[in-house]
């Protein structure tokens, strides 16, 4: 399911980040990555805040889209 969707305040793990190149290795950068676990704080239209290790994120609704949880 697309991270947009995802219960509040759950752990989740990332099962696939279906971007460009470019933008993948700038997530992977930020430790948004397949296999990674990441815990989804808000999402409000589709725009989403997460914790990934010890920082937030916030992602627009188009890049949260394309990115798959479990």
């Amino acid at each position: 399911m697309p991270i947009a969707i995802a219960p509040c305040g759950a752990q989740l793990s990332i099962r696939r980040v279906a971007a460009e190149d470019k933008v993948k290795k700038h997530l992977h950068e930020m430790g948004i990555c397949e296999g990674g676990n990441i815990t989804l704080l808000s999402s409000s239209g589709g725009n989403v805040i997460v914790v990934v290790k010890e920082g937030r994120v916030c992602l627009d609704k188009n890049l949260a889209g394309k990115i798959l949880v479990a």
